[in-house]
């Protein structure tokens, strides 16, 4: 009997310690989960941009997802600089202010265009012929699956002179790398290897 009830004591001492170690390994797994996810929390939240609303309280701020927005940023970036560098007015200093701040956003493959451009009499036709030279975006086209990303530009031009209008087709293409935020640069990215690839008249309309 004695013996009956050691043997009873050592089956409990040998449940209560696997119910421990149980307990022991379900708490590590609790605390691991929780730490994993934390940290996945706030990696999550350096990955959004957090927008003020005039300057007061964060509970009221936009926030969104980097990775979501970063192939709008890119093509909004590229349209700006297309806007700045070929939307041309009769007005010398109007032209130089929109290519010092379309170059702020590419690199010197385009200055060496606006270099040409300069050098063949361009922008000083472009005054003394009171012609306003306008650029409509028809798509932007950026392959997102390799680095640097490749894009393509198709567009229109618009050559208002006093007696016409001659419509221009135009087609760009260069790589996108990113870059830093500034003032210049709001989106963060740089463009390389510009170049104009098809730059020809479509037909011109008398006015």
């Amino acid at each position: 009997m004695e013996f009956k009830s050691l043997k009873n004591i050592e089956t409990s001492f040998k449940q209560i310690r696997i119910i421990a170690i149980v307990f022991v390994i379900l708490c590590a797994g609790i605390t691991g989960y929780a730490v994993w996810n934390s940290f996945s929390f706030a990696e999550a939240q350096r990955q959004k941009i957090y927008v003020l609303d005039e300057g007061k309280s964060l509970m009221l701020a936009l926030s969104q997802d980097l990775s979501q927005n970063r192939p709008v940023e890119a093509r909004e970036h590229i349209k700006r600089f297309h806007e700045l560098f070929f939307t041309l007015s009769p007005d010398k200093s109007a032209i130089e202010s929109n290519i010092n701040r379309a170059l702020f956003l590419v690199d010197k493959s385009a200055f060496r265009y606006y270099q040409d451009m300069q050098e063949k009499g361009y922008y000083n036709r472009i005054v003394s012929g009171n012609i306003n030279q306008i650029i409509q975006i028809d798509s932007v086209a950026c392959n997102f699956d390799a680095y640097p990303y490749k894009t393509t530009v198709y567009a229109k031009q618009m050559i208002i002179r006093a007696s016409n209008v001659t419509e221009r087709s135009l087609v760009t293409r260069c790589d996108l790398r990113n870059s830093v935020r500034s003032d210049n640069n709001p989106h963060g990215f740089i463009m390389e290897r510009f170049e104009i690839i098809e730059n020809r008249d479509l037909r011109t309309l008398e006015r």
